[in-house]
């Protein structure tokens, strides 16, 4: 006899099960070119980023430009005043519009100063392209409305990075100056932003404009025990065209070596006896290769979709074709002490995750505005308040057997088709630690490294070659994809 209790669990069930599959169908893009077998190149669409000023701000002043920043490096020949344009009402608003390719930033520029307590839109349509000639998904449009005055306030460095007269700063940082306002990313260059040491020696390096900071990347490492002097001259303007009050100078003295030897690994205890690990549901579609054990808690064993479990007499683990012996699929309702292990495996998952997110003092901060595709990355600790892209080109990680990398994204983490992530110099994936608060996609074809510690859920679409870990705090899907655990 059916009870009532038993109805209500098997809807539940039902309803969870039709949750996964929503899931995976959403993000694996179910019926879309991008995931298509044997796909190449970069076919992600750009996206909007941040603007200036936000959507529905008020009290906007009458004389200061209008920005856009992408999620990557755009074709400045599609960003016009055809593309990026500003209305009042119907009627078009005349200005400049202009490219910063190092911080991704589109600006608008308007002749004449904007009319008092007026509602205005700005949009960027879909004429705009990335380098690949991908177009924006949709036309981004956000309003505001002015004030009464005109902007007249000059802009002042609030904080650097290291902080002036710092000692034992490590030779792979990067400066930062950050501004008490919005800044005009064209302003912001090496030839307003400049370091020179020891003495008056220059350091080659780029520059980029991330929100209010400002960020002096050398192209090598610095010198050890050796004084550097960073300046940021009044030639850099807020979005009113205002200069920095004035002249913004201070030094610092390096460490004698690079942090990456010193820096520790990300604890991952129990955690690390897992190829792949999540929450809410590990699913699979075509001829996916598992090297190493997939545990699931506190969902139960009907939520690994795709892998054809073959339960083991002991009911404490299951087996797979998808998953090479002798790696075993465990499950939060497996017999005892499977889901003992599970829920220790789960904390300690979640336990590295913060460890991860609270490392403190960046080596690097800002990096490329979160572009770091087709860069040559030292051994560190590296920070953004953003998303990370890595589009269809070859990223490398240059180090030693014993060097650590440390990735803290505060966004997603996002994959292009057909990249490449390359270690050298004897550098492991289980000492590269990629901590990820958003979403986590791996794009088709894609060669990817590390420990992978994602907040919500891990993608890795079609041809995926992934020698890492990916523990996820929500759902792994998996789509003829290749995961080896080193």
């Amino acid at each position: 006899m059916v009870t009532k209790t038993g109805i209500r669990q098997f809807i539940a069930v039902t309803m969870m099960i039709l949750a996964t599959l929503v899931m995976s169908i959403a993000n694996n893009g179910c019926g879309s070119s991008s995931n298509s077998s044997g796909s190449s190149g970069d076919t992600t669409a750009p996206t909007v980023r941040s603007i200036t000023p936000e959507n529905i701000s008020i009290h906007f002043f009458l004389n200061r430009n209008i920005t856009a920043t992408f999620s990557e490096a755009m074709s400045q020949a599609t960003i016009s005043t055809t593309t990026f344009t500003l209305l009042d009402g119907i009627t078009s608003i005349n200005g400049a519009v202009t490219y910063t390719a190092s911080s991704n930033t589109a600006t608008f520029n308007p002749t004449s100063n904007l009319a008092e307590s007026t509602e205005y839109t700005a949009q960027i349509g879909i004429g705009v392209t990335d380098l690949a000639g991908n177009a924006l998904a949709i036309t981004k449009t956000w309003s505001f409305i002015t004030g009464t005055t005109a902007d007249t306030t000059n802009p002042v460095v609030t904080s650097t990075s290291p902080a002036n007269l710092a000692t034992g700063v490590v030779i792979t940082a990067n400066i930062d100056a950050t501004f008490s306002e919005a800044m005009d990313s064209n302003t912001v260059s090496t030839t307003t932003f400049m370091l020179v040491g020891p003495g008056a020696t220059p350091v080659t390096g780029t520059v980029a404009l991330a929100t209010l900071t400002a960020t002096f990347n050398p192209i090598s490492n610095l010198a050890g025990s050796t004084v550097y002097t960073a300046t940021v001259t009044t030639g850099t303007k807020d979005l009113a065209g205002n200069p920095l009050s004035s002249t913004y100078i201070w030094a610092f003295t390096t460490a004698a070596t690079a942090a990456g030897s010193t820096r520790s690994p990300i604890f991952l205890g129990t955690a690390g006896n897992f190829a792949v690990l999540a929450k809410t549901g590990v699913s699979t579609t075509g001829a996916t290769n598992v090297v190493g054990d997939i545990g699931l808690s506190p969902a139960a064993a009907t939520f690994v979709t795709g892998f054809g479990l073959i339960a083991d007499a002991s009911n404490e683990f299951s087996t797979s074709s998808l998953v090479p012996a002798p790696g075993r699929i465990y499950a939060a309702d497996y017999t005892p002490p499977t889901p003992a292990i599970m829920t220790a495996a789960i904390s300690d998952m979640e336990t590295a995750y913060t460890d991860a997110a609270g490392r403190t003092l960046p080596d690097f901060t800002e990096l490329y505005t979160g572009d770091i595709s087709g860069q040559t990355l030292v051994p560190g600790l590296y920070k953004w308040g953003t998303g990370v892209l890595i589009n269809g080109t070859t990223t490398t990680l240059t180090g030693s057997a014993t060097d650590v990398w440390i990735f803290q994204i505060a966004q997603d983490l996002t994959v292009g088709n057909g990249a490449i992530l390359n270690l050298t110099g004897g550098a492991l994936p289980e000492n590269v630690f990629w901590q990820v608060a958003g979403q986590t996609t791996l794009g088709t074809t894609v060669n990817f490294k590390g420990i992978v510690l994602c907040q919500t859920l891990i993608d890795m679409q079609t041809g995926v070659i992934f020698n890492g870990r990916a523990l996820a705090q929500t759902a792994v899907t998996l789509d003829a994809a290749t995961l080896t655990q080193p």
